[in-house]
């Protein structure tokens, strides 16, 4: 979730309209012109017995379909203690444990693919680093991070138009991702509508309370927009 704090032109959309913009399903901006491999041949598949101590797929999939409803139990249970945090020591704790439930390692080819589109981003191939994001993001489109991460990578190359509609795909999927929404905070500023900025920052602390630095940057945009400190 700490991948980015990012933004666009926000003269697009209304923030409160964010969350009903992109349907969870849509298919990544930058993916839509991906070529659709053949489809694959049909073999007849051999039946064997599982083996001791082997998992069948029916038994996977049951798995994870009980781990989806505990997943978001912790979640829910994680941004209510991130919001009654008393301090910000404390609440940084409960943010990193947000992070990563909210990034769950699932595949090892999806982990080595970000792995791989960080180093990417460090080393500025920015192009390299979209392609392998929209990779990520076409097998699974619910990828919050990877759908944050291009978000900064779009930024970093000053596209702000598909670094905001990343984003939007974030909240989408997860309304309480403060650090999207803190993102749309800084790039909204940083085109000069500090109104929709002090919005979105806003957002963040409602999610994030202890969050120091939208609280210092709701300050400067409170006396900016309204005239008046927070």
């Amino acid at each position: 979730m700490r991948a980015f704090f990012a933004v666009l032109t926000l003269s697009l959309l209304p923030l409160a309209a964010l969350a009903q913009t992109a349907p969870p399903g849509a298919t990544p901006p930058a993916a839509k012109g991906d070529a659709v491999p053949g489809e694959p041949k049909l073999v007849e598949p051999k039946i064997n017995d599982p083996k001791a101590g082997e998992t069948k797929p029916a038994d996977s999939q049951a798995a994870a379909e009980h781990a989806e409803p505990d997943r978001a139990k912790r979640l829910d249970a994680l941004f209510a203690a991130l919001k009654a945090a008393p301090t910000q020591e404390s609440a940084k704790s409960i943010a990193d444990r947000i992070d990563i439930a909210l990034t769950p390692s699932g595949s090892d080819t999806v982990d080595l693919l970000m792995s791989r589109a960080a180093t990417a981003t460090q080393a500025k191939d920015y192009d390299l680093a979209i392609t392998l994001l929209d990779g990520i993001l076409t097998v699974d489109p619910d990828h919050l991070d990877a759908w944050n991460r291009r978000a900064t990578v779009f930024y970093l190359q000053e596209d702000y138009a598909d670094a905001f509609a990343d984003l939007r795909q974030v909240v989408t999927r997860e309304p309480r991702h403060y650090a999207a929404w803190m993102g749309i905070a800084l790039i909204a500023k940083d085109i000069g509508d500090e109104k929709r900025a002090l919005e979105a920052v806003r957002k963040a602390r409602e999610i994030y309370p202890q969050f120091e630095q939208a609280e210092e940057m709701e300050k400067t945009l409170s006396l900016s927009v309204e005239g008046r400190p927070i």
